[in-house]
């Protein structure tokens, strides 16, 4: 993706100041999802980033992860996996507690959704503090499955997320 269309697909996303509490500045995507060639343009250049690496399975991270990471497995030929909120899945799940820049939460997917061996990638709209990738993460490498990376719209870099990921293979297309 060249520099100039990552100007334009940062130009869609909204900041709104102290949501969900003050201090926080949320990125609100909406308006990129909106446009109907700023999500073609985003779809592609996530898919691109990964673009040398076989997957069998594509992660997305609720809510926003499942709007962007559904078509990047379409996009690679890879089946998709939700990763939900605690209590959302209805079958035997495997589940990771983390800290967001606001409090604390739970990521599960089901015990079957992963395979030991194959090659998952994990996407998601934003890397903040790095909890909820890190915890998607754990999942993936607790079932056996091989972490191929994982792939964000958005990178808040004053808050260090990356750091968590520790050397896990992570690109970021817009970075704040």
């Amino acid at each position: 993706m060249a520099g100039d269309d990552i100007g334009w697909i940062a130009g869609l996303i909204r900041e709104i100041r102290d949501y969900p509490r003050p201090g926080v500045t949320f990125r609100d995507i909406t308006p990129l999802l909106g446009d109907a060639e700023g999500f073609v343009k985003t779809i592609n250049a996530l898919a691109d980033l990964f673009e040398d690496q076989a997957v069998d399975r594509v992660i997305g991270i609720e809510a926003r992860g499942f709007i962007v990471g559904a078509p990047v497995a379409y996009r690679i030929g890879a089946g998709f996996v939700p990763a939900r909120k605690a209590g959302k899945l209805p079958w035997a799940v495997a589940r990771e507690e983390y800290q967001l820049e606001y409090g604390s939460d739970k990521l599960e997917i089901h015990r079957d959704a992963l395979h030991p061996g194959e090659r998952v990638l994990i996407i998601d709209d934003v890397l903040a503090t790095g909890g909820t990738a890190q915890a998607a993460a754990k999942l993936v490498e607790g079932l056996g499955g091989e972490l191929v990376g994982l792939g964000f719209v958005i990178e808040i870099e004053a808050l260090k997320g990356r750091l968590k990921l520790g050397d896990r293979v992570a690109h970021s297309l817009i970075r704040f």
